[in-house]
């Protein structure tokens, strides 16, 4: 045998080898691949790119008014720890739904039994979690728990939603509204949801890959651990089946069998660090929904690193006021001969630019306001002005009773007392 014979008949059995590699490793993927196609198939989630649709409906007010009755076709716990429960919700009138625009919530008026044997009505807020549906609207509500070592009770509606609203129940709804909504264009968006402020996200996510597949789309998802995470299995479906979604699963204190790579990309909170080493540079817009503590340091962050202020968007959980630093440019606190009186209380204090809404300036002071949506649009923070008179920042949807103001979007025009 010829040294060149040797030679070719190891690069036969170099390329045999490789062929062999490949056709193992294709074999692994498509088998992978048809198993994660079949599983879609079964919760009803695309599995090839949909047609490019036309841009988002763009309602400007409420598609209905009032109170409509809707029925509960499905619950769904969405999470390992059943602490996340999908509520499917149906219009009694069997008439078709209006679209929203994706990020809107819901408002409900709830008939919570109390401890006297009576009830009492509630109004409560909660996120759309799904693309726009002509037949069903879903909301995905977190049970709240009492914190860790605090003797305070747990969250009234979202517990009567887990263990009294059963299949058939029936709801009073008012319809989508909410100015914290995804834009129609083509711009590659990064949305990052912080424990159920995943909600809205998911309702951007999945119009955003219904109607544009072709759109860039990131989605940093941060919790505690696996424990915490809401409809993994389908994220990660969408994910493979998508080539322009990007998943990153954030934990901030993995569970020991929680496995990086596996489980999770990224340990740690969602912060500019790992924004900026993730992210090629490119004009993202920016969707943030959260905790107090993810919006109070992501959103000035963002600034801070040359986001500008029109690709930031958000929406805060609770009393969370997030010092913007055009907003502290634009209106730099100065003396105020305005004055707030609450009258329940009695109190006065004076109003500076700069302190936000009525609502947040009401907290600040320790006095107690109802609030549902923070956003104008369900009328829990209705206040009576005994006198004065307030100028609002943006339009609310709920449209308030002459002699009242929504607390959570309005300010003081002149010297205001305020039946509170």
């Amino acid at each position: 045998m010829t040294s060149l014979t040797l030679l070719l008949w190891i690069v036969l059995g170099v390329a045999a080898q490789v062929a062999i590699y490949l056709a193992i490793s294709f074999s692994r993927h498509w088998q992978g691949y048809q198993a994660l196609r079949n599983e879609a198939e079964e919760m009803n989630l695309p599995t090839t790119p949909a047609v490019v649709k036309q841009d988002a409906p763009a309602p400007t007010k409420a598609a209905w008014s009032g109170l409509r009755s809707f029925k509960v076709e499905r619950k769904v716990i969405e999470d390992v720890a059943q602490s996340i429960c999908s509520f499917y919700l149906k219009p009694e009138d069997g008439q078709a739904l209006p679209p929203y625009l994706p990020g809107q919530f819901l408002t409900f008026n709830l008939d919570i039994p109390n401890a006297a044997g009576g009830s009492e009505q509630l109004i409560r807020c909660y996120s759309l979690s799904d693309a726009p549906q002509a037949d069903c609207y879903r909301v995905s509500i977190k049970r709240a728990v009492p914190p860790a070592g605090k003797s305070v009770p747990p969250g009234r509606s979202s517990n009567f939603f887990h263990d009294q609203i059963a299949v058939g129940s029936r709801l009073q709804v008012r319809a989508p509204v909410g100015h914290f909504h995804i834009d129609s264009s083509d711009a590659p968006v990064v949305l990052i949801g912080g424990g159920i402020g995943i909600t809205p996200m998911l309702s951007m996510l999945k119009w955003c890959l219904d109607t544009q597949p072709g759109r860039e789309v990131w989605l940093f998802y941060g919790v505690r651990n696996s424990g915490e995470l809401a409809m993994k299995n389908q994220l990660e479906i969408l994910a493979a089946t998508h080539a322009n979604f990007h998943l990153r699963f954030c934990f901030s204190d993995p569970l020991p069998q929680d496995i990086q790579g596996h489980d999770y990309q990224q340990r740690g909170r969602v912060d500019v660090s790992l924004l900026r080493n993730q992210l090629p540079l490119k004009p993202y817009h920016f969707y943030i929904c959260g905790p107090t503590p993810l919006m109070e340091s992501l959103v000035p962050a963002l600034e801070d690193w040359g986001v500008p202020d029109a690709h930031i968007h958000y929406e805060a959980f609770g009393p969370a006021s997030i010092k913007r630093k055009q907003a502290a440019t634009q209106s730099a606190p100065t003396a105020s001969d305005i004055t707030v009186t609450f009258a329940q209380s009695g109190q006065q204090f004076a109003w500076q630019p700069g302190a936000g809404t009525l609502l947040e300036f009401a907290e600040a002071h320790g006095i107690a306001a109802s609030s549902g949506c923070r956003a104008g649009g369900c009328g829990s923070c209705q206040t009576t002005i005994r006198s004065g008179e307030v100028s609002y920042r943006q339009e609310p949807e709920y449209d308030p009773e002459p002699g009242t103001c929504l607390l959570c979007v309005c300010e003081p025009k002149t010297s205001v007392t305020l039946e509170v």
